[in-house]
């Protein structure tokens, strides 16, 4: 009977917090439904591609940047929108803090349909490799991270590069086992983004993978 009672004793030292990296990746489930391998449409993969669009999305929505470049090699994806680019001072903190964003704010997004300050942080913890870079005028900020943690944070710089925000991501194969993308289901979800009936689409139309390109 003790031994049992030792077994299921119930202390302060049952007790945890953890960060937002470790629950993120302790409880993917919360934040991007199922993870699978990319053989299914709603596998996680797919939902993590769709956080990052939204961003974007939601920067059309608000009148800047009309156009969206989604780049898918092997396990490699980078989208790059060319809105108002993330405020260069705060680049680490919106992908790595959680509720952290411009999306409390109505003046800055009066509409969005993202996840309010999680999706990119959830893409970020869930991936082997993560890069954002921001680019507002002439000038340039990038964060590169592995499963979350900050691994490196360059200096601003000088750039030739029009305004907007740059994701580069590979999903973590220790979560998703042996993942891969069905063209089929990319072509799918994208062309979602240029068909459904909502003014906030308007005028984004899709052209062929292997270099997505939303208008």
């Amino acid at each position: 009977m003790a031994e049992k009672q030792t077994l299921f004793e119930y202390t302060e030292d049952s007790i945890r917090s953890l960060d937002w990296r470790e629950h993120i990746r302790l409880r993917p489930g919360m934040y991007i439904g199922k993870l699978g391998d990319g053989s299914s449409p709603d596998d996680g993969i797919y939902v993590m591609l769709k956080e990052v669009i939204d961003n974007c999305i939601d920067e059309h929505t608000m009148g800047y940047g009309k156009q969206v470049e989604i780049t898918i090699e092997q396990k490699t994806v980078i989208v790059r929108d060319y809105g108002r680019g993330i405020p260069l001072g705060k680049v680490v903190d919106v992908v790595s803090k959680i509720n952290t964003g411009a999306k409390y704010d109505s003046k800055a997004f009066q509409k969005a349909v993202g996840l309010n300050g999680v999706g990119t942080k959830a893409v970020n913890a869930l991936s082997g490799y993560f890069k954002v870079t921001a680019v507002r005028e002439g000038r340039e900020k990038t964060a590169e991270f592995e499963r979350g943690v900050l691994t490196k944070e360059h200096k601003e710089a000088k750039t030739t590069e029009s305004n907007g925000t740059i994701i580069t991501f590979i999903p973590d194969e220790t979560i998703f086992k042996h993942f891969h993308y069905v063209h089929e289901y990319l072509d799918n979800q994208l062309w979602n983004y240029c068909v459904k009936p909502m003014p906030m689409r308007s005028g984004i139309r899709s052209s062929p993978l292997k270099e997505k390109t939303l208008k």
